[in-house]
């Protein structure tokens, strides 16, 4: 079913990636398998449309969906999943406190953290796929506001703003033995300082956290 607005995905082949922690000097090996993930975060036109919703003044449709929590973000996803004929990826229990990712469903999801960091580096192993200012929109450059999606150049496998602009909510929890339910954020926004906007740098917030440099950019598992 079309939406209306143009989405575009781009598949990502399965790969390793090491995550590191700087809080707690701890760093892991993730494998991931191929997937679909969005070449934007999404747009606040795209957010409009699929939730009736239009929380941002007139205009500034090709801007990101900010100010977006972690829980509207995977409510947008089953929405647009369902809209589509897709079978909804996350079954958000009756108390619509707890959910459940169905790792086999078609439909849209949110990035693990593993796929988010594999599809930053798009194969590079520095702290950043090319030059801040070419590719990121951060606080040297960004004149302190937020911009369109695709205005910087995209990494190698044709990724627009995995840094910078806006952080990006992704599926796992970030440490739930201390910090609960709060869950993971990755990218660095148009906010911040260019040790932010790492490919490696984590943050972390509460899934109700609402800010205008959050957003988030879609998955899709591939069968």
């Amino acid at each position: 079913m079309d939406t209306g607005v143009e989405y575009r995905m781009t598949g990502v082949g399965a790969g390793q990636v090491t995550l590191s922690d700087r809080r707690t000097r701890r760093t892991w090996t993730v494998e991931s398998a191929p997937y679909r993930l969005g070449v934007h975060p999404v747009t606040r036109e795209l957010y409009a449309r699929i939730t009736g919703r239009q929380p941002y003044a007139e205009g500034g449709e090709r801007l990101p969906a900010e100010g977006v929590s972690w829980w509207d973000a995977v409510r947008f996803c089953n929405a647009l999943s369902l809209h589509e004929g897709l079978t909804p990826a996350y079954d958000i229990r009756s108390d619509g406190e707890t959910v459940a990712w169905d790792q086999a469903a078609d439909g849209y999801r949110l990035p693990t953290e593993a796929e988010w960091e594999h599809a930053c580096r798009a194969g590079t192993t520095g702290p950043r796929y090319g030059a801040l200012d070419a590719v990121a929109w951060y606080r040297g450059n960004s004149d302190e506001r937020i911009h369109e999606v695709g205005g910087k150049q995209p990494n190698g496998w044709g990724l627009h703003d995995m840094l910078g602009n806006v952080w990006e909510w992704c599926w796992d929890l970030y440490d739930p033995e201390v910090y609960g339910s709060y869950r993971v954020l990755r990218g660095g926004g148009w906010f911040d300082e260019h040790w932010s906007c790492r490919a490696s740098v984590r943050r972390r917030s509460h899934p109700t956290f609402r800010v205008d440099d959050v957003g988030f950019r879609l998955a899709r598992t591939v069968n």
